[in-house]
Protein backbone atom coordinates (compact mmCIF):
# COMPACT_ATOMS: atom_id res chain seq x y z
CA UNK A 1 0.00 0.00 0.00
CA UNK A 2 2.72 2.44 0.85
CA UNK A 3 4.40 1.68 -2.45
CA UNK A 4 1.23 2.55 -4.36
CA UNK A 5 1.06 5.92 -2.59
CA UNK A 6 4.71 6.57 -3.27
CA UNK A 7 4.58 5.67 -6.97
CA UNK A 8 3.04 8.97 -8.25
CA UNK A 9 5.59 10.93 -6.25
CA UNK A 10 8.48 8.94 -7.70
CA UNK A 11 7.16 9.44 -11.24
CA UNK A 12 6.92 13.22 -10.65
CA UNK A 13 10.46 13.34 -9.28
CA UNK A 14 11.78 11.36 -12.28
CA UNK A 15 10.04 13.70 -14.73
CA UNK A 16 11.27 16.84 -12.96
CA UNK A 17 14.85 15.56 -12.82
CA UNK A 18 14.75 14.72 -16.53
CA UNK A 19 13.53 18.24 -17.31
CA UNK A 20 16.20 19.78 -15.14
CA UNK A 21 19.04 17.85 -16.78
CA UNK A 22 17.70 18.66 -20.30
CA UNK A 23 17.80 22.37 -19.51
CA UNK A 24 21.44 22.17 -18.44
CA UNK A 25 22.42 20.39 -21.68
CA UNK A 26 20.72 23.03 -23.84
CA UNK A 27 22.79 25.78 -22.21
CA UNK A 28 26.02 24.01 -23.13
CA UNK A 29 25.08 23.49 -26.82
CA UNK A 30 27.35 25.01 -29.47
CA UNK A 31 25.93 28.31 -30.75
CA UNK A 32 24.89 28.51 -34.39
CA UNK A 33 27.72 30.14 -36.37
CA UNK A 34 27.17 33.18 -38.53
CA UNK A 35 27.79 33.22 -42.26
CA UNK A 36 30.76 35.54 -41.69
CA UNK A 37 32.31 33.04 -39.25
CA UNK A 38 31.73 30.19 -41.68
CA UNK A 39 33.38 32.14 -44.52
CA UNK A 40 36.32 32.99 -42.24
CA UNK A 41 36.81 29.26 -41.63
CA UNK A 42 36.67 28.65 -45.39
CA UNK A 43 39.27 31.37 -45.98
CA UNK A 44 41.55 29.79 -43.37
CA UNK A 45 41.19 26.36 -45.00
CA UNK A 46 41.95 27.79 -48.45
CA UNK A 47 45.03 29.62 -47.15
CA UNK A 48 46.22 26.39 -45.54
CA UNK A 49 45.81 24.60 -48.89
CA UNK A 50 43.00 22.40 -47.57
CA UNK A 51 40.55 22.74 -50.45
CA UNK A 52 38.63 19.58 -49.56
CA UNK A 53 38.02 20.99 -46.08
CA UNK A 54 36.99 24.33 -47.62
CA UNK A 55 34.43 22.60 -49.85
CA UNK A 56 33.09 20.62 -46.87
CA UNK A 57 32.76 23.84 -44.86
CA UNK A 58 30.96 25.55 -47.76
CA UNK A 59 28.52 22.63 -48.11
CA UNK A 60 27.91 22.75 -44.37
CA UNK A 61 27.27 26.50 -44.55
CA UNK A 62 24.89 25.89 -47.44
CA UNK A 63 22.94 23.44 -45.25
CA UNK A 64 23.01 25.71 -42.20
CA UNK A 65 21.91 28.76 -44.21
CA UNK A 66 19.73 27.23 -46.96
CA UNK A 67 18.49 30.54 -48.41
CA UNK A 68 21.87 32.26 -48.53
CA UNK A 69 23.67 32.23 -51.88
CA UNK A 70 27.10 33.09 -50.43
CA UNK A 71 28.49 29.56 -49.96
CA UNK A 72 27.31 28.49 -53.40
CA UNK A 73 28.81 31.50 -55.18
CA UNK A 74 32.10 30.95 -53.34
CA UNK A 75 32.11 27.26 -54.22
CA UNK A 76 31.35 28.08 -57.87
CA UNK A 77 34.21 30.57 -57.98
CA UNK A 78 36.64 28.07 -56.42
CA UNK A 79 35.59 25.36 -58.88
CA UNK A 80 35.92 27.79 -61.79
CA UNK A 81 39.39 28.85 -60.64
CA UNK A 82 40.46 25.19 -60.52
CA UNK A 83 39.07 24.66 -64.07
CA UNK A 84 36.41 22.23 -62.83
CA UNK A 85 33.80 23.88 -65.04
CA UNK A 86 31.08 21.25 -64.66
CA UNK A 87 31.04 21.58 -60.86
CA UNK A 88 31.35 25.36 -61.19
CA UNK A 89 28.14 25.38 -63.23
CA UNK A 90 26.33 23.16 -60.71
CA UNK A 91 27.31 25.40 -57.77
CA UNK A 92 26.50 28.60 -59.67
CA UNK A 93 23.06 27.23 -60.56
CA UNK A 94 22.48 26.56 -56.84
CA UNK A 95 23.33 30.20 -56.16
CA UNK A 96 20.99 31.33 -58.93
CA UNK A 97 18.13 29.36 -57.35
CA UNK A 98 18.57 31.62 -54.33
CA UNK A 99 19.22 34.84 -56.28
CA UNK A 100 18.43 34.75 -60.03
CA UNK A 101 19.99 38.22 -60.50
CA UNK A 102 23.46 37.35 -59.16
CA UNK A 103 25.84 38.61 -61.83
CA UNK A 104 28.85 36.56 -60.72
CA UNK A 105 26.90 33.29 -60.71
CA UNK A 106 25.42 34.06 -64.14
CA UNK A 107 28.90 34.87 -65.45
CA UNK A 108 30.35 31.64 -64.08
CA UNK A 109 27.60 29.62 -65.75
CA UNK A 110 28.08 31.39 -69.09
CA UNK A 111 31.89 31.32 -69.21
CA UNK A 112 32.17 27.78 -67.83
CA UNK A 113 29.65 26.61 -70.41
CA UNK A 114 31.56 28.32 -73.20
CA UNK A 115 34.84 26.80 -72.08
CA UNK A 116 33.36 23.30 -71.93
CA UNK A 117 31.76 23.84 -75.34
CA UNK A 118 34.90 25.20 -76.99
CA UNK A 119 36.94 22.27 -75.66
CA UNK A 120 34.39 19.77 -76.95
CA UNK A 121 34.27 21.50 -80.34
CA UNK A 122 38.05 21.56 -80.54
CA UNK A 123 38.19 17.84 -79.73
CA UNK A 124 35.55 17.09 -82.35
CA UNK A 125 37.27 19.29 -84.89
CA UNK A 126 40.60 17.51 -84.28
CA UNK A 127 38.94 14.17 -84.90
CA UNK A 128 37.09 15.52 -87.95
CA UNK A 129 33.80 14.42 -86.43
CA UNK A 130 32.08 17.79 -86.56
CA UNK A 131 29.47 17.22 -89.24
CA UNK A 132 25.76 17.14 -89.97
CA UNK A 133 23.35 18.53 -87.39
CA UNK A 134 26.06 19.06 -84.79
CA UNK A 135 28.05 21.24 -87.18
CA UNK A 136 25.00 23.24 -88.24
CA UNK A 137 23.93 23.83 -84.66
CA UNK A 138 27.47 24.81 -83.65
CA UNK A 139 27.62 27.30 -86.53
CA UNK A 140 24.29 28.83 -85.45
CA UNK A 141 25.53 29.12 -81.86
CA UNK A 142 28.76 30.75 -83.04
CA UNK A 143 26.74 33.22 -85.11
CA UNK A 144 24.57 34.02 -82.08
CA UNK A 145 27.67 34.53 -79.91
CA UNK A 146 29.29 36.82 -82.50
CA UNK A 147 26.10 38.88 -82.70
CA UNK A 148 25.69 39.02 -78.91
CA UNK A 149 29.30 40.02 -78.33
CA UNK A 150 29.38 42.32 -81.37
CA UNK A 151 32.51 40.56 -82.62
CA UNK A 152 33.28 39.24 -86.10
CA UNK A 153 35.75 36.66 -84.74
CA UNK A 154 35.24 34.74 -81.50
CA UNK A 155 38.74 33.29 -81.21
CA UNK A 156 41.57 35.01 -83.02
CA UNK A 157 44.67 33.36 -84.43
CA UNK A 158 46.85 36.05 -82.95
CA UNK A 159 45.88 38.58 -85.63
CA UNK A 160 43.90 41.55 -84.52
CA UNK A 161 40.25 41.27 -85.60
CA UNK A 162 38.69 44.05 -87.63
CA UNK A 163 36.78 46.64 -85.67
CA UNK A 164 33.04 46.10 -85.64
CA UNK A 165 30.82 49.11 -85.94
CA UNK A 166 27.45 49.21 -84.20
CA UNK A 167 24.48 48.60 -86.42
CA UNK A 168 22.64 51.61 -87.74
CA UNK A 169 19.17 51.83 -86.19
CA UNK A 170 17.72 53.62 -89.24
CA UNK A 171 17.55 50.37 -91.18
CA UNK A 172 20.64 51.05 -93.31
CA UNK A 173 23.61 48.74 -93.05
CA UNK A 174 26.66 50.12 -91.31
CA UNK A 175 29.59 50.71 -93.61
CA UNK A 176 32.63 48.81 -92.45
CA UNK A 177 36.10 50.14 -92.73
CA UNK A 178 38.15 48.50 -95.46
CA UNK A 179 41.37 48.89 -93.48
CA UNK A 180 42.19 45.75 -91.54
CA UNK A 181 39.06 43.94 -92.67
CA UNK A 182 39.54 40.25 -93.36
CA UNK A 183 37.49 38.23 -95.80
CA UNK A 184 34.64 36.37 -94.15
CA UNK A 185 35.25 32.68 -93.65
CA UNK A 186 32.60 30.02 -94.18
CA UNK A 187 34.06 28.03 -91.28
CA UNK A 188 33.41 29.81 -87.94
CA UNK A 189 35.46 27.14 -86.18
CA UNK A 190 38.59 27.57 -88.28
CA UNK A 191 40.20 29.44 -85.39
CA UNK A 192 39.58 26.48 -83.08
CA UNK A 193 41.59 24.06 -85.24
Amino acid sequence: MKFQRLMPSLVCIAILSACASGGQGAGSAKPVPTMAAAMAEVDAAVLAGQTDKAYALLKSAGSTFPVDKTPWVRMAQMRFDSTDYGEAIVSALEALERDPDDTLANSIVAVSGLRVTSKALADLSQKNNLSGNVRTEAQELAKLLRTSLNEEVLVSNGARPAAVRPKDTTGKKAISSSSGARPASNDPFGALK
